[in-house]
């Protein structure tokens, strides 16, 4: 069993109604990296766009951004 951490962005997007590009504005974090996040498309994660994320979307608790899911190879 192998672990990975997700961030949430999707899920975000519509429990927020809002698009990637409103979230890239109010984040004011780039539309690709972005994208990128949302499609587990990044190795790693900066610690900054999580807080930013959370502060846009008035989010308290970081388990609504990111969680640990198990990959099969």
């Amino acid at each position: 069993m192998q672990l990975k951490v997700k961030v949430k962005i999707k899920e975000l997007l519509i429990q927020h109604n809002i698009s990637l590009r409103e979230l890239s504005r109010l984040t004011d974090i780039r539309h690709a990296a972005l994208s990128e996040l949302s499609n587990q498309k990044r190795e790693n994660i900066n610690f900054s766009h999580i807080e930013r994320i959370a502060q846009a979307l008035h989010i308290t608790d970081i388990r609504e951004i990111i969680d640990l899911v198990e990959i099969n190879d």
